[in-house]
């Protein structure tokens, strides 16, 4: 976020203030539904390993994205695959 902010040449918690003003969202909580909505489009992709996808989303391990994962959408990224494969 810092990068963010110096890139918008504003403090972080002028951009942290702008961001979630013009968004509706701080901006940790907007990266994590993007992440996660990208994630559900490539696990209904067939032929994507869970590594691949959480390397895909900005996690560093696949153990990190199924945490996160699980916890944002109530299952396993490996059981939305499953049921959600095209």
């Amino acid at each position: 976020m810092a990068m963010l902010a110096q890139e918008a040449a504003l403090s972080r918690s002028a951009f942290f203030t702008r961001f979630s003003r013009s968004v509706g969202l701080p901006p940790m909580e907007y990266l994590l539904i993007w992440r996660m909505a990208l994630a559900k489009q490539l696990l209904r992709q067939p032929g994507l390993g869970l590594e691949q996808v959480a390397q895909r989303v900005g996690y560093g391990s696949a153990s990190a994205f199924s945490v996160a994962f699980a916890r944002r959408t109530g299952m396993a990224p490996a059981r939305y695959a499953r049921a959600h494969t095209m």
